[in-house]
């Protein structure tokens, strides 16, 4: 038990590391950021009910108004941008990538992360594009068209969640929780 609590602090802490890195903005109010890779992560080695915990804590911190998400931001107003849909779809994007990863026992397991942090990553964009119309005015479709510019580097988020927990299981196959 104590262990599980000190992977999900972790991993929170990973996630609001991933925040320090620069954001870059759009012009739409939606930043792109590092932080996508600590939910991936989240999933891919903690499993899905840990992972999924450990983006919940951090956006109960985020939301308490700790400055943790990218560029410095925190506090409830972040939850009435248009980043909104984003943020509520990180903690299921971390648990469907754990799921995958821990149901999904064939194959490489940098190929099944991957295939796992794409899947997360997917419904993080069908959530945010839901978020951003909703907050922008936008039709879905335009909408979609602004979430577009965030798939590109969601790939790379997600070979490079796969490569690391690749090589964390070869390195220490019992810290990927999510292969346990």
């Amino acid at each position: 038990m104590e262990r599980n609590l000190s992977l999900v602090a972790l991993f929170a802490a990973l996630i609001a590391a991933f925040g320090l890195i620069p954001k870059l903005d759009l012009s739409f109010g939606v930043p792109i950021t590092a932080q996508n890779l600590g939910i991936m992560l989240c999933g891919t080695v903690l499993g899905a009910k840990r992972g999924a915990l450990a983006v919940l804590l951090f956006l109960t911190l985020v939301a308490i108004g700790l400055p943790l998400l990218s560029g410095g931001r925190g506090g409830l107003g972040v939850f009435a941008s248009p980043s909104i849909g984003y943020l509520i779809a990180w903690p299921i994007s971390a648990y469907v990538s754990g799921l995958v990863v821990e149901t999904w026992r064939g194959g490489s397991l940098g190929v099944v992360a991957f295939i796992a942090a794409c899947a997360g990553a997917a419904v993080v964009t069908v959530l945010g594009v839901i978020g951003m119309s909703i907050m922008l005015e936008k039709t879905i479709w335009e909408a979609t068209m602004l979430g577009a510019a965030f798939i590109p580097g969601d790939l790379l988020k997600a070979a490079v969640a796969g490569a690391i927990t690749a090589a964390l299981y070869k390195a220490r196959p019992a810290s990927v929780l999510s292969r346990g």
